[in-house]
């Protein structure tokens, strides 16, 4: 162990000595109300689909890191789930994985959309970020493709006033959108040089350190949740069971076979999930199916059951046995 804690200092030292900049690697998180755009920064980012996204809050459950290899540095993207005022055992246990994460991390970025005003939740957020004294906090104004000029010159001195009225400075702060790719490179050039010296942690080609079957899970949760009425976002958890290659396929044609449940609280959500003659649960399936085979580079045969897990969310047996 003695001999890894040396190695960064040396390698930088020889960097330095070469006339270079050291390297850089650490972790960064986004943070803010549920919707604000983290998991579609992280994405747009890594430069492939790793977080989930939708447009429902709260879909994030798991700490999905993203990871950008660039020359200068190797930034490890956290993805938490949005901090909210907890109504369940689960909301409570979620925000406890985003407070222990903030403590972990070299730096968090404070996501802010810009065509929605600052609210109470965000006012919550930036004062929970204003107790973490030593992490360098960088304020993302996100979704900038929706506004003009003058509405984002709003939002860029309303947040920049709120970390003044708060006691602390924003290391940066930057416009930016996702969905237009514009800034988001520059985000990343401005994280750069905020992250200890230290030789890459990961392998070139990792973009996720999340097991492949939780990944996986997710992209089905993901395709499960799209289109489905309001009262289902929460209810839903998928556990991916077993995923083995198909016996007997000739090298060239490989089969992966995903056996997933998808869990619900209530025996009335069934038919919203697998819809009239099964054809939701057929499209669930399709949809997923696609970006799993892109995930795992191997085709694919997805067999998706339903089933319920009475009121899963408040019970901490069933809540441990999804996984949470």
């Amino acid at each position: 162990m003695g001999a890894m804690s040396v190695r960064p200092d040396t390698d930088a030292a020889a960097q330095q000595a070469a006339g270079e900049a050291p390297h850089r690697a650490g972790f960064a998180c986004f943070v803010g109300r549920p919707n604000a755009g983290k998991s579609t920064l992280t994405n747009a980012l890594v430069g492939q689909k790793v977080a989930i996204t939708s447009n429902r809050p709260q879909t994030t459950r798991h700490t999905v890191r993203g990871i950008v290899h660039r020359d200068d540095a190797q930034l490890i993207l956290v993805d938490t789930p949005g901090l909210h005022k907890p109504r369940t055992l689960l909301g409570e246990r979620l925000n406890d994985v985003v407070r222990t994460t903030w403590a972990e991390v070299d730096v968090i970025g404070f996501c802010l959309p810009a065509d929605q005003k600052l609210g109470p939740g965000d006012k919550y957020i930036v004062k929970e970020l204003a107790g973490i004294k030593k992490t360098p906090k960088i304020a993302i104004i996100t979704k900038t493709d929706l506004v003009d000029s003058k509405q984002l010159a709003e939002q860029l001195i309303a947040v920049s006033r709120l970390g003044e009225e708060l006691g602390f400075e924003w290391a940066e702060i930057i416009p930016v959108s996702a969905v237009k790719d514009t800034q988001v490179d520059l985000l990343g050039d401005l994280i750069a040089p905020l992250l200890p010296v230290s030789p890459p942690l990961y392998p070139e080609g990792d973009l996720t350190d999340e097991p492949e079957m939780v990944m996986v899970a997710e992209l089905i949760r993901e395709a499960a949740l799209e289109g489905v009425r309001d009262e289902l976002p929460h209810s839903i958890a998928v556990v991916v069971e077993e995923m083995i290659p198909r016996e007997g396929r000739p090298a060239d044609k490989p089969l992966l076979d995903i056996h997933a449940n998808v869990y619900i609280e209530r025996p009335s959500q069934k038919g919203i999930i697998i819809g009239p003659k099964g054809k939701r649960l057929k499209d669930v399936g399709t949809k997923s199916r696609k970006h799993i085979e892109a995930l795992l580079g191997t085709p694919v045969f997805l067999d998706l059951h339903v089933k319920v897990a009475k009121d899963w969310q408040r019970d901490p047996k069933q809540l441990r046995k999804l996984g949470f």
